[in-house]
C-alpha cells in the first residue's frame, strides 16, 4: 500500500483539519471533528445536512457552503457517521427552519440518520437517495444504492433552501429529484482502505466490474475490458431503460470519476454519453464532469442522468459556493 498517510487510525482527523484550514472562508470544522458546517448561514433557513463514510471526497464535506449543504457528518472510511454526529450537526446549524437530512440508501446510513433525527428532538425530514440502477440489493443496502445522484439532490434542494423553501416542500423536491435521477458505475481497478492495507477486491488486467458500488461492492458482473464507447453504451442503456424519459426531455449529464481516473478519460466518456443521449432524442441541457463522488483511488467512473424541467434547471444554475462546486457567486 502506497498512500500519503501517517497513522491509518488518524487519517480522517488529520484530513479534516487540513480541509478546514484550506477552506476556512467557507466552512468550519467542529472541534471534536463530528461534522463540517457552513461558516455562516441565515436565520430561519431550513438546514440541509448530509454525510456518510469518508473516502468519497469531495462528497459530502466538499459540498458544504452557500447554496448547498449546511453541514456534513463524516464517518470513518466507508463507515456511516454515528447518531451522535448527526444530532450534534443538527444542533449546530438549525436556525429555526428545521432540518432536512439527505441520506444515501445504505443500511448503516439510513439507521444512524434516523436515530440521530430522533435524538435531536428537532423538526426534521429525510430524503433517501437510491439512484443506482446496477443492482436491486447489494452488500451494504436493501434496495438500490445511493450514489453520485446524491450530489444532484443536494445541489437542487440546497438551492431551494437558500431561496427560502420550507421543510415539507424541500422534502418533496428532494424525493422528486431522486425519482428523476439514475446512475451506473464501472470499476477498472479496486481501491485500498487504509486500515485494511490491501485492495478491496481483485480484478484482472483485462477485466472490469460493471455496475460497481462506491465502496467497491460487486456490480452486475465481472466482464472483459471493453472500449469506452461500449462501456458508455451499456451504462447509458441501463439508465435510460429504467428512467424512460420522453423524447425531447432536457437532462443533466454527470460523468463522475471514482478517484483514479484522468480527466482526459472522463471527458472521453462525456463525449460518448452525450452522443448516446442525443441519439435517444434527449437534450443535454446541463452537464458536470469531474471526480465528485469517489471511492478512494479506484479507477473507473459513473454516469448519472437527471430529467430536468424549467424549475430544476434554474435550481441547478442557482449560485453555489463550496469547496468542490462554485458558480454564479
Amino acid at each position: 500500500m502506497k498512500k500519503l498517510i501517517n497513522d491509518p487510525a488518524n487519517i480522517l482527523s488529520e484530513s479534516l483539519d487540513g480541509f478546514g484550514f484550506a477552506h476556512r472562508d467557507i466552512v468550519a470544522v467542529d472541534p471534536e471533528r463530528r461534522f463540517v458546517r457552513r461558516a455562516s448561514t441565515k436565520p430561519g433557513k431550513v438546514a440541509v445536512i448530509s454525510g456518510g463514510g469518508s473516502g468519497h471526497e469531495p462528497l459530502h464535506a466538499g459540498f458544504v457552503g452557500y447554496g448547498m449543504l449546511d453541514a456534513a457528518c463524516p464517518g470513518q472510511v466507508f463507515t456511516s457517521p454515528t447518531p451522535d454526529q448527526i444530532m450534534a450537526a443538527a444542533d449546530a446549524v438549525d436556525s429555526g427552519g428545521g432540518v432536512l437530512l439527505v441520506v444515501k440508501n445504505y443500511e448503516g446510513d439510513v439507521m444512524n440518520f434516523q436515530l440521530g433525527a430522533e435524538m435531536c428532538g428537532r423538526e426534521t425530514a429525510t430524503v433517501v437517495t437510491d439512484d443506482d440502477v446496477a443492482v436491486e440489493t447489494s452488500t451494504y443496502s436493501t434496495g438500490r444504492r445511493g450514489v453520485a445522484g446524491t450530489l444532484v439532490v443536494e445541489k437542487l434542494v440546497g438551492a431551494a433552501a437558500e431561496q427560502g423553501e420550507g421543510l415539507a416542500a424541500l422534502q418533496k423536491l428532494g424525493a422528486a429529484v431522486n425519482g428523476q435521477t439514475r446512475s451506473m458505475g464501472v470499476a477498472l481497478t479496486s481501491c485500498t482502505v487504509p486500515a485494511a492495507g490491501k485492495p478491496t477486491f481483485n480484478v484482472g488486467e483485462d477485466e472490469m466490474e460493471m455496475g460497481v458500488g462506491i465502496h467497491g461492492e460487486p456490480g452486475r458482473r465481472r466482464v472483459k475490458l471493453a472500449s469506452a464507447s461500449a462501456i458508455a453504451a451499456e451504462m447509458v442503456g441501463a439508465i435510460l431503460k429504467d428512467l424512460a424519459p420522453a423524447r425531447g426531455t432536457e437532462v443533466l449529464l454527470l460523468v463522475n470519476g471514482f478517484g483514479g481516473t484522468p480527466a482526459m478519460e472522463l471527458y472521453l466518456m462525456v463525449d460518448a454519453a452525450r452522443r448516446l443521449l442525443e441519439g435517444a432524442g434527449l437534450v443535454v441541457a446541463r452537464n458536470l464532469t469531474g471526480s465528485y463522488v469517489t471511492s478512494l483511488e479506484m479507477a473507473g467512473c459513473s454516469i448519472t442522468v437527471t430529467a430536468l424541467d424549467a424549475r430544476l434547471r434554474a435550481l441547478w444554475d442557482a449560485p453555489v459556493h463550496t469547496a468542490a462546486l462554485r458558480w454564479g457567486r
